[in-house]
């Protein structure tokens, strides 16, 4: 092979490396967890209408959709079947598809509740985690779709108490696999798994999970596990499992949905009837103590999880029938809110220098990041059904899952 030839080999390769590079969204809230897309993986502007590229089926559920490199994946339900199925993502061409039985009943106390699956799958090193709302915990060769492994906590998982469902997102980190189990009628466990095998590493057992998903985050040079159980936020050693601290943080329904937010000075939480509320969290010679900074009981956010910005806290507040809130994350004070009526709900991102904040009504608002005023660049309606899944960002558009379909959206030219 001539020199000249390697080196178009080579920029080849390197170029097919960063265009698929540059379509990471690997797990809940993206790569991160902290609903933050780079600047890259999102539109330079946002055009005057989006234009749907391809849609395909996808069966129910709540999971959102994760991206990695040429490929889409989902998690979803038919019948009493989970259904795991990769997307080629410039055609929306089914790859592979596999499903499995995961028979689960949906607690009454939801009506018209679809029974999941609720947790966002997470892709690392060729491999998809998959968590069904029953607590099947499955692991796929992202090439070709072949089950590597799979560990079944169903039996630690009922509904017959207020619990509704696992929805805890399974997590890579450090290079172990993080997954929530359990429910409020047996307790809970925080598992750190192997993830080439799904061989326990260490787990830490307590009282029944919440409906958040963990996240790993580092206080005083120690690497924390910190989530939400059905009455309180825990931190634990990420290294073996080990309580480090706890603190109250009760709901009359168990509903601590919220993905806990670390802003390098506070922990910040928020609940349906609780209010928002941070913590200060910090070493006092060997023990760790969780002290309150912060309350805000007119901002309560009930699935919307917020994001973080140069100081400000960018979040959807159930209040006034859904309201689009930003607040000071040093005090809890409110900078602005908007008027109300946005929905039940709303994933919120930010994109570069945007916000996308989808509502459960398939609207699609592009707002400024704008610490001082709500103002709202772009408006589109983005799906038929209802969009309770976190979108996608792309370089070129974005993927939205509505209530039985995936789409995919780009600019009109």
């Amino acid at each position: 092979m001539s020199g000249t030839v390697r080196w178009l080999v080579a920029l080849f390769v390197t170029v097919a490396i960063q265009a698929a590079s540059a379509q990471e969204w690997t797990g809940w809230r993206g790569p991160e967890r902290d609903g933050i897309a780079p600047a890259s993986q999102t539109p330079e502007t946002w055009p005057e209408a989006l234009a749907r590229a391809w849609r395909v089926e996808v069966g129910e559920g709540y999971s959102s959709p994760v991206v990695s490199g040429v490929r889409v994946f989902v998690h979803s339900r038919e019948g009493d079947a989970e259904v795991v199925t990769a997307f080629e993502l410039s055609s929306g061409a089914r790859l592979w598809q596999q499903d499995y039985p995961a028979r689960y009943v949906q607690n009454t106390i939801v009506p018209g509740g679809l029974p999941g699956p609720f947790a966002t799958p997470a892709v690392d090193g060729g491999r998809v985690f998959t968590l069904g709302a029953a607590g099947i915990l499955s692991s796929w060769d992202a090439a070709s779709g072949a089950l590597l492994w799979r560990n079944d906590y169903s039996a630690s998982v009922q509904v017959t108490g207020l619990f509704c469902g696992t929805s805890a997102s399974p997590l890579v980190a450090g290079g172990m696999l993080i997954v929530q189990v359990g429910s409020d009628a047996g307790g809970g466990r925080v598992l750190a798994l192997d993830p080439a095998t799904g061989e326990e590493v260490w787990v830490w057992r307590g009282v029944g999970p919440g409906y958040a998903s963990p996240v790993v985050v580092e206080i005083e040079g120690q690497r924390q596990v910190v989530t939400l159980t059905e009455s309180s936020v825990v931190g634990l050693d990420a290294a073996n499992g080990e309580l480090l601290w706890s603190v109250p943080f009760t709901d009359e329904w168990h509903e601590n949905i919220t993905t806990p937010v670390w802003t390098g000075e506070h922990l910040v939480v928020s609940g349906p009837r609780q209010g928002t509320h941070a913590f200060t969290i910090r070493r006092e010679g060997d023990d760790w103590q969780a002290a309150p900074a912060w309350s805000n009981a007119r901002v309560t956010m009930y699935m919307s999880s917020p994001v973080l910005a140069a100081g400000t806290l960018y979040g959807h507040s159930s209040t006034r029938s859904g309201q689009f809130v930003a607040l000071d994350s040093a005090t809890g004070a409110v900078r602005w809110a908007s008027e109300g009526r946005e929905g039940d709900h709303a994933s919120v991102l930010l994109a570069g220098d945007d916000l996308l904040l989808l509502t459960s009504d398939a609207e699609l608002f592009v707002a400024e990041r704008n610490a001082e005023a709500f103002s709202v660049a772009r408006q589109y309606e983005v799906a038929d059904g209802a969009t309770w899944s976190m979108p996608v960002p792309l370089p070129d558009g974005l993927l939205v899952r509505d209530a039985t379909s995936l789409l995919r959206l780009v600019p009109v030219d």
